[in-house]
């Protein structure tokens, strides 16, 4: 993995952020910092959880600035419940937009999803169906997103564990369709296709085929929990073989977009997270000398 040290936070005399992005990055969680910024390891950029910086003061705006120092940074955040029919919070929005002004953050990813319903605020990501109107409704608040931040933003497709009568569309359909009429870009999660497709039975391979690689700007590898009678997306194991295979299924396609490994739940030692990493890099790297035997582990 290579190290990008911009040095950037607040120049306005240097190239712009989202051109900083780029190889495998890592989710950024609290038991690392502490370790990343004594020993600043070879890491590319970090996600972070937009929602854990929305309070001012403290030590955590102190130590996102000096991780800002050192290396570029996303923003993932799940406040955004882009498919509820609650009015946006533009309070919310505001915050978001000054943090990632004085951050410089490259961009923002939200989720394909509600997570709010008459004020309450679940601690999950909530799928919607896959309908024309849930299609128009959504479409709509991305624009509206995206016309206050003055920016694009990436939807990422979630796993679910049920299936809507209203749904009308299959879900690379539906977001294919929203990237396009909501003019945003998509962060394709490798892991919830898999798990949707272990659930549900969704078709992969043409999962695959039918997204608008255009519009792809990140990539999510992630692990899942097997519960015996489905499986879990759980972020808390490594990133499973058949994800793997996935994976580079996806990568012949977008090979240079940025990926990052997510793990949020037993978080291991960093060095763990940085050996998934190497792993993913490993496979692009091998698609790109045009050997497809790629060996992992």
């Amino acid at each position: 993995m290579t190290t990008i040290n911009p040095g950037r936070l607040n120049d306005d005399n240097v190239q712009p952020a989202s051109d900083l992005i780029s190889g495998v990055g890592l989710g950024l969680r609290s038991p690392h910092i502490n370790e990343i910024l004594t020993d600043l390891p070879r890491i590319p950029w970090f996600e972070l959880l937009a929602d854990n910086h929305m309070v001012e003061g403290g030590l955590i705006p102190v130590q996102l600035a000096q991780i800002c120092q050192h290396y570029p940074i996303t923003f993932h955040s799940v406040g955004l419940s882009l498919g509820s029919v609650d009015p946006l919070d533009f309070n919310y929005l505001a915050k978001l937009k000054k943090l990632m002004k004085s951050y410089g953050v490259a961009w923002l990813s939200e989720h394909c999803c509600f997570t709010s319903v008459d004020g309450f605020h679940s601690h999950d990501l909530l799928p919607l169906p896959y309908s024309e109107e849930s299609l128009s409704h959504m479409a709509e608040r991305i624009s509206q997103v995206q016309d206050f931040l003055g920016e694009q933003i990436l939807i990422e497709n979630v796993s679910s564990y049920m299936k809507f009568a209203e749904t009308t569309l299959n879900e690379s359909e539906f977001i294919s369709e929203l990237a396009k009429q909501a003019d945003c870009s998509l962060l394709v999660d490798v892991n919830n296709i898999y798990v949707n497709h272990i659930n549900q039975g969704i078709n992969i391979d043409d999962y695959i085929a039918s997204l608008p690689y255009d519009r792809i700007k990140e990539i999510h590898l992630a692990g899942f929990d097997n519960r015996g009678d489905y499986i879990l997306d759980a972020h808390n194991n490594p990133v499973a073989e058949p994800v793997w295979q996935l994976f580079e299924k996806l990568i012949q396609h977008v090979a240079d977009v940025p990926t990052l490994i997510e793990w949020d739940n037993d978080i291991p030692a960093l060095q763990k997270l940085i050996e998934e990493a190497d792993k993913a890099d490993n496979i692009i790297n091998n698609y790109r000398a045009g050997n497809l035997d790629y060996a992992i582990g």
